[in-house]
């Protein structure tokens, strides 16, 4: 009785009861990528805006998709995922930024997450850290053939999820370079705060889980940090669309 009433009740956080969302959610960490959603969509509502946690719910060629903000880091995207999942959610798809660690990653290239490192301790709240965080093939899948439609460049690997934005960046208060060494000769290809704590819920609760992000030139290079491109935000927000989209056609919404 207890799940049932769980399920069935407004959401604390995100605002929401089951019949709110689509069976796929795209999740930005900042708020304006929910309005570029909505802009390009066929059509949209508002559903639902509390805290962090902004939502529109529409349609694209027929299929429906949700977008809704989670913020920034773990633990509001674990949040977010836990109830959009008691409400209906089935694909969860984070579309973000990062921070590349790679030199052939260059702005307007698209890091498609096949798994993530557990450097952030949200998920180690869940489930001890031998449990993987692993992205779901089939949303993969979806993300790469997107991509691929739309013409954007692509690159499929290992992110490293973490906590600490001010030791793994270009204002990091100490040798950034030195502590990220390791991660670029193992071949990571970019950081940032969120998936490896969505991967790791999607799977414990058995349902599936991806991420693309937007990659700028290497924050280990000269190059100065670079306001993102609004063309290639848009782009990422429409290879998540894509997705959803194949998803729908292929049985899995």
């Amino acid at each position: 009785m207890a799940s049932q009433d769980i399920h069935s009740a407004r959401q604390h956080h995100i605002d929401m009861v089951a019949g709110d969302v689509a069976p796929t959610v795209l999740t930005p960490g900042d708020p304006g990528r929910v309005e570029i959603f909505a802009d390009l969509m066929d059509e949209t509502r508002k559903v639902a805006a509390k805290r962090e946690y902004v939502t529109y719910t529409g349609s694209k060629d027929g299929v429906p998709i949700s977008c809704t903000c989670t913020g920034l880091g773990s633990p509001p995207t674990a949040i977010g995922a836990e109830e959009l999942i008691r409400i209906g959610a089935r694909n969860i798809i984070r579309i973000g930024t990062c921070g590349a660690i790679q030199d052939f990653l260059e702005p307007g290239h698209m890091i498609i997450a096949t798994g993530a490192v557990r450097g952030e301790h949200t998920s180690e709240e869940l489930i001890s850290m031998e449990y993987p965080a692993v992205a779901d093939y089939r949303i993969v899948r979806a993300l790469v053939d997107a991509c691929e439609k739309l013409g954007l460049t692509y690159h499929l690997g290992i992110i490293r999820t973490h906590d600490a934005f001010y030791l793994e960046s270009p204002w990091a208060l100490v040798d950034y370079h030195k502590r990220l060494r390791p991660w670029v000769e193992m071949g990571v290809l970019a950081l940032e705060n969120e998936s490896s704590a969505l991967f790791t819920i999607a799977s414990m609760r058995g349902i599936r889980a991806g991420t693309i992000l937007l990659s700028g030139y290497s924050i280990l290079g000269d190059r100065e940090e670079e306001e993102q491109d609004a063309g290639h935000i848009r782009n990422l927000v429409q290879a998540g669309i894509g997705a959803a989209k194949l998803l729908h056609e292929r049985g899995l919404a």
